[in-house]
């Protein structure tokens, strides 16, 4: 599919069109109706501000004066899990205060815990509020770095967009914070915004040192964004790629020199533990094999089964990249990512944080104007704003249980549908370009790669 486009064609950001004395008569009705809307859309666009302090202040209402608000049961494994360093016990230390049914273990890389360790000197209910706005500073820097990824910048993020494209990351920041990935993350004190915003620093950035470091140093706290370095590697960015290897191993050497005991148990010992992390079956867990293993009645392990789906999802991954352009720098980066979500064991629904970068490459990308992207863009925001598998958790008499009615245990993989129908629409639609021979649109800058 070409990824070209000649110098004088507008962005399909930028949305310029206006009526103007060299518009055909034919078109002026159409281009008076788009100066309309984006002049209606400006004026909204006006109380972007307002609308984000109007959100993040009933989000810390509820937290600060609802039951369960400051519950955070993951922070609290976090500070009191990295706390037990000093007991020697990291990976015999579990939280059931607020989850009887399933005391949480620290199930993170060494690493974590000496990253975290410094937090429970702190008291907890400062570090739960300050976690939070954090969060959300780190959730309007992720959209707006999505943002300019669709626009092909790597320039500083202070000089990377115009008014309009920061009022319009507000919005959609104000409205990301009720998404189910998003909500779940600031209910539990997760840290999943923390880590896809240091993917998509990683990825802005020209510094293979910076690129690589970024994607070792958050892989050490937690191991999912790892899969940035498939990114490095398909894009051949191959000292992005060594380096990354080499900052995660780096990790793993600081943790066997500062608490080798904690280090030996958890990489010789627990790695790889799928039931450790919690019940494969859960709605909660959005990767293949818990979808699958709904529908099946049974845990289907990493059996033939499970093996033949993640052939099929990375069939579908690598069709889906090649059929964008090489420039799309966001488009490309969710679909590793999403992948990388159906192929770990437990993919919890807050992990799908990378939903809403693939919604803002729907809405502002190359393909925004097809109706199969607007079609797939609401349904995808309305299924995570409504939470699915928030929904059908109370359909779930226990997390533990795998066996669910048919129709439950289908719309249980309403993330990892979700992600199919994505490929195979940009599949689809890569398609349709290369027969009519259309010239996918460039960002408006771009990258010096």
């Amino acid at each position: 599919m070409s990824t070209g486009r000649p110098a004088d064609t507008p962005s399909p950001l930028e949305n310029t069109s206006t009526v103007s004395e060299t518009t055909p008569a034919s078109q002026a009705p159409d281009a008076a109706a788009d100066s309309g809307t984006r002049t209606r859309i400006d004026r909204v666009l006006r109380f972007a501000p307002l609308l984000l302090l109007v959100s993040v202040a009933l989000r810390m209402a509820w937290t600060l004066l609802s039951a369960n608000g400051m519950n955070l049961v993951d922070l609290h494994v976090y500070v009191d899990g990295s706390a037990a360093l000093g007991h020697g016990n990291l990976y015999d230390f579990t939280y059931s205060e607020e989850t009887p049914d399933f005391p949480l273990p620290f199930t993170y890389p060494p690493f974590a815990a000496l990253v975290f360790y410094p937090l429970h000197y702190l008291p907890f209910g400062l570090v739960g509020i300050a976690w939070q706005l954090a969060t959300i500073a780190a959730l309007y820097l992720l959209i707006r770095m999505s943002i300019e990824l669709l626009h092909g910048t790597r320039t500083p993020w202070t000089r990377g967009l115009d008014r309009r494209w920061t009022s319009i990351a507000l919005v959609w920041t104000a409205i990301g914070m009720w998404t189910e990935p998003v909500r779940t993350t600031l209910d539990y004190g997760q840290v999943n915004v923390f880590l896809a915003l240091g993917a998509i620093v990683a990825v802005r950035s020209t510094r293979w040192w910076i690129a690589g470091g970024m994607v070792g140093f958050v892989a050490g706290i937690k191991l999912t964004p790892a899969v940035t370095g498939l990114y490095f590697v398909l894009r051949r960015r191959w000292k992005d790629a060594v380096f990354a290897a080499v900052a995660f191993g780096g990790t793993v050497a600081v943790s066997y020199l500062l608490i080798g005991g904690e280090a030996r148990t958890y990489f010789e010992q627990l790695l790889g533990d799928a039931s450790r992390i919690g019940p494969v079956g859960s709605v909660w867990n959005q990767s293949l094999r818990g979808a699958i293993s709904r529908v099946a009645g049974h845990d289907v392990g990493t059996g033939p089964v499970w093996i033949c789906a993640v052939v099929l999802a990375a069939a579908l991954a690598w069709f889906a990249w090649r059929s964008l352009g090489r420039d799309d720098l966001l488009g490309t980066l969710v679909i590793v990512q999403l992948f990388g979500l159906l192929l770990s064991p437990i993919s919890w629904s807050h992990h799908w944080v990378w939903l809403i970068p693939m919604a803002i490459w729907l809405v502002h990308g190359p393909l925004s104007e097809r109706l199969g992207s607007k079609i797939l863009a609401g349904v995808s925001m309305a299924s995570i704003l409504v939470g699915v598998p928030w929904v059908l958790s109370f359909h779930q008499d226990s997390i533990w249980l795998i066996s669910r009615p048919g129709l439950l245990a289908w719309l249980g993989a309403v993330d990892v549908l979700g992600t199919a129908a994505f490929f195979l629409w940009v599949i689809y639609a890569g398609r349709v370009s290369s027969r009519r021979g259309d010239r996918s649109p460039e960002p408006a800058t771009r990258p010096d790669r």
